[in-house]
C-alpha cells in the first residue's frame, strides 16, 4: 500500500501534533505492509526526520507574527510542491496528520486533533483562526475518513459540523517507552543540571499560551504556604507560544524567588527524566483533543492533576485528581493534597501506571493502517 504522508510538522520543534505525526510516521516506515513517502514542504523523502530544522523555533514564530497571510502563503507553496508529486498513479492513499489536507485526487485520510479555534478562538492568534475558518470545512468534506484522537473530538465534529459518525474513527494516541518510572539515582544526572531534586517539585508541561491555562496553575501555586513553595517549586517545561506577556508578568516575582523554574523546550530524553522526577503533573488546560503530557506522566508513575473537561477524563480516568480548570482554589487544594499525603500519591501513581499501558503507539499505528485499508476497500467497491 503506497501512502503519501504530510510530515511538514516534523520540521518545527515538536508539540503534541508534531509528536503524533512523528510516531505515526515512524510506525509507517517500519510497517512492511506500507510503502510510505514523507512530504517535507519543499521535498519528499522515504526517511523520517530525526530532528527539526535548527532555525525553525526562531524563524517560524517570527513569520507568523510579522508576515500578513502567512498561513495562506504557506498553503500556496506547499500545495504546489505537494501536487507536483502526489498523483493517484503514485500513491494509493494520502494521510494528512495535521488537520488541513492538501489537494489529492484519491482517497484521503485526515486527522482532526481538536476544534479549539472554534470553541476558544481567543486562545489562538487571529491569523490562525482565519486560516482554519477558511480551509478546515472544505478539507473535512474532501476527506474519505476522519481520524480523531478521542471520542470527545468525534462528538465535537458531529455536533459542530454535522459529520456522520461512520465517517469518523477515533484512534487514541500512545506513549513512548522512554516515559517510564525512574529512581532518584537514574534522574540525578539530568535533574542536577537544572538544580532540581527528585520528588521535590511540581511540574507543568505545555506551550506557554492561553489555552494551556497556566495562569490558573500559577494562581493556585501562589496559594500554597511559602515554605511549601520553597520546598516544592513549580517547574514549567515548554516553548513560549503567543500572548504570554501577562503570564510572564505574573510569573516574574515567583521566578525571582526561585519558586517557579522555566526550563523551556527540552529534548524528549530530558523531558522524560524531568517528568519521572516530579512529584506530580499539573495540567489545567481548558480544552484538549487528547492531552499527551498527562499520559506521559502517567507512564512515569506520576499522579496527575488535570481538568475535568474535553478529552482529559478519557485519558486520565480515575487515576488522577480531576478539577474545574477555572477554579484556582480547587487546583491549590489538589496540589496540597498530593504534597502532604504520600499514600494518596502512591495509590494514584500505581493506578496511573497501569492505565497508561493500554495506550501504545503500536496500536495507534495499526489502527491507522487499518483506516487506510478501509478507505481503499470503499474506493474499490
Amino acid at each position: 500500500m503506497r501512502v503519501a504522508f504530510n510530515a511538514t510538522g516534523l520540521l518545527s520543534p515538536l508539540t503534541g501534533i508534531g509528536q503524533y505525526s512523528r510516531q505515526v510516521a515512524l510506525g509507517l516506515a517500519a510497517c512492511q505492509a506500507v510503502d510510505a513517502e514523507f512530504f517535507y514542504g519543499a521535498y519528499w523523502g522515504t526517511e523520517v526526520r530525526a530532528a527539526p530544522l535548527p532555525a525553525a523555533a526562531r524563524v517560524l514564530p517570527w513569520i507568523r507574527r510579522n508576515v500578513p497571510f502567512s498561513y495562506e502563503l504557506r498553503q500556496l507553496v506547499q500545495k504546489h510542491r505537494f501536487t507536483s508529486h502526489a498523483q493517484p498513479s503514485r500513491f494509493d492513499v494520502y494521510h494528512e496528520p495535521n488537520i488541513l489536507p492538501l489537494p489529492f485526487d484519491g482517497p484521503t485520510v485526515v486527522t482532526v486533533h481538536d476544534l479549539s479555534w472554534i470553541r476558544f478562538p481567543h486562545t489562538h492568534p487571529i491569523e490562525r483562526v482565519r486560516a482554519m475558518d477558511k480551509y478546515f470545512e472544505p478539507g473535512l468534506k474532501r476527506a474519505s475518513l476522519i481520524l480523531t484522537d478521542s471520542e470527545f473530538v468525534k462528538r465535537e465534529l458531529m455536533e459542530v459540523f454535522g459529520v456522520r459518525p461512520e465517517r469518523i474513527l477515533p484512534v487514541l494516541l500512545g506513549v513512548e517507552p522512554l516515559f517510564r518510572p525512574q529512581s532518584a539515582t537514574e534522574t540525578l544526572p539530568v535533574l542536577s543540571r537544572h538544580a532540581l531534586v527528585h520528588g521535590q517539585y511540581l511540574l507543568a508541561v505545555g506551550t506557554l499560551e492561553p489555552r494551556k491555562n497556566l495562569q490558573v496553575a500559577l494562581q493556585a501555586f501562589m496559594q500554597l504556604p511559602p515554605a511549601m513553595r520553597k520546598q516544592y517549586p513549580l517547574v514549567l517545561v515548554g516553548m513560549t507560544g503567543w500572548h504570554t506577556s501577562a503570564l510572564e508578568a505574573q510569573m516574574a516575582p515567583l521566578v525571582s524567588a526561585g519558586e517557579v523554574r522555566q526550563l523551556g523546550y527540552l529534548s524528549r530524553e530530558d523531558l522524560a527524566t524531568v517528568v519521572a522526577g516530579a512529584l506530580a503533573l499539573i495540567y489545567p488546560s481548558i480544552y484538549e483533543g487528547f492531552g499527551l503530557p498527562p499520559l506521559e506522566a502517567m507512564a512515569c508513575g506520576l499522579p496527575v492533576i488535570a481538568s475535568d473537561v474535553s478529552s482529559l477524563p478519557e485519558v486520565v480516568g480515575d487515576t488522577g485528581l480531576l478539577i474545574n480548570p477555572q477554579d484556582a482554589d480547587a487546583v491549590a487544594q489538589a496540589m496540597q493534597r498530593l504534597v502532604l499525603d504520600p499514600a494518596v500519591r502512591a495509590t494514584l501513581a500505581a493506578k496511573a501506571l497501569a492505565r497508561s499501558q493500554a495506550f501504545t503507539w503500536d496500536r495507534c499505528v495499526a489502527q491507522t493502517v487499518g483506516a487506510y485499508q478501509q478507505v481503499l476497500k470503499s474506493a474499490n467497491v
